[in-house]
């Protein structure tokens, strides 16, 4: 399979997107100019300070050819809202905090994008933070949100660690947690039934005929991630097969990493003839490594991934991943928190969306008239 272009694209893409992610866009005043004031703007129209106020608030007391002629003499001086004092007066700042493990994994961008544009909808702004797989930064990050007086706050945790270690501020702001299984902690949260997913993911290899399946990138860190690597071990045992894993050096996830831990894989010789990645960044990763050591995928090794990214659909990758609902699982976390910062007595809530298989091309069945020695990548070496 061709994909090394592919792959390297897809890398730049990642670093342009996280890149724009750090931009941070300058008022149309420039840089020095004194803002343009309601004053200003009652000044320029002949009316009073408390007229331009309502009409800007959108007050019914004012007429709509007045509230007109506001508007587009704000719109024409360049007048920005101070959201700050706007926020010590209605006691809200119509600001939603969201921080991620790691803002460049494709997974976590496109939930981000999801979360911002129902947030978007709602009224609502997001301020995007990365805690770097870090619990110190996870917290001084937490912190510091609440310090600029957002009104909730969307966390995915870094670890199964992250949930106590925040609990002291909790109490503080409304918080939703995301991708992470809390189990029956009374907080509120919104993931996929990630055992059902990989056990799914391994009927269906076996479904195929594979009975040396592999588990690529076990995370200890995560309870997601124990979930997964559960559902898989269960599936195989049931079987009769014995499960097999190769485990993650890291606590996050990426491309390179998956790279550099199939070409440790590959050299091992295990026997196996699938491999089922505990995420796509991973899978895309041995992708890469199965390229440049002439495997072909799927006829010398059939791949799995989970997560269903974006990328994981392209031409040249066509992955078969177990998909997690990315859209649902944002949307319905910003609308629990608004629900939350609405009303401080809401319940919290815990929400278990169901994955999905998605097949594409890189499984096919196991030859019957093959011996499992043949089609070990390994040994094809």
């Amino acid at each position: 399979m061709k994909i090394q272009f592919a792959l390297k694209s897809l890398l730049t893409a990642n670093v342009s997107y996280k890149f724009s992610l750090g931009v941070t866009v300058m008022g149309a005043t420039g840089c020095g100019a004194k803002p343009v004031t309601i004053k200003d703007i009652a000044r320029e129209a002949g009316i009073s300070y408390a007229t331009v106020s309502r009409a800007l608030s959108g007050s019914s007391s004012v007429n709509e050819n007045t509230r007109r002629r506001v508007l587009e003499i704000s719109e024409r001086m360049g007048y920005t809202a101070n959201y700050v004092a706007r926020s010590m007066v209605k006691r809200e700042t119509r600001l939603i905090g969201i921080i991620l493990p790691c803002i460049d994994n494709p997974f976590m961008s496109e939930l981000a994008h999801h979360m911002e544009q129902t947030a978007r909808r709602n009224d609502y702004s997001i301020m995007l933070c990365n805690s770097s797989y870090d619990l110190e930064i996870e917290e001084h990050t937490f912190s510091l949100l609440l310090s600029r007086k957002v009104d909730g706050v969307i966390l995915i945790p870094s670890s199964r660690e992250s949930c106590g270690n925040i609990k002291k501020y909790l109490d503080r702001t409304p918080t939703v947690f995301v991708n992470e299984n809390l189990m029956d902690a009374p907080e509120s949260y919104v993931t996929v039934d990630n055992y059902r997913g990989t056990r799914m993911g391994a009927e269906y290899l076996i479904e195929l005929g594979h009975r040396g399946i592999i588990y690529f990138g076990r995370i200890f860190s995560s309870a997601t991630h124990s979930l997964r690597s559960q559902g898989y071990e269960d599936a195989c045992r049931e079987a009769g097969i014995t499960p097999l894993f190769w485990d993650s050096p890291t606590d996050g996830t990426s491309i390179e990493t998956g790279y550099k831990m199939a070409l440790e894989l590959f050299d091992k010789g295990f026997d196996f003839s699938a491999i089922f990645a505990s995420t796509d960044v991973f899978a895309l990763g041995v992708l890469q490594a199965a390229d440049e050591l002439g495997l072909r995928v799927p006829e010398d090794i059939s791949l799995l991934g989970f997560d269903n990214i974006k990328y994981s659909g392209l031409p040249k990758i066509n992955l078969s991943t177990i998909e997690q609902p990315k859209q649902s699982m944002a949307s319905i976390a910003v609308e629990m928190l608004i629900e939350k910062i609405h009303n401080e007595h809401e319940a919290y809530s815990h929400r278990i969306l169901m994955p999905t298989l998605i097949k594409r091309s890189s499984c096919m069945p196991l030859a019957q008239n093959v011996s499992f020695e043949t089609v070990n990548p390994c040994a094809a070496r």
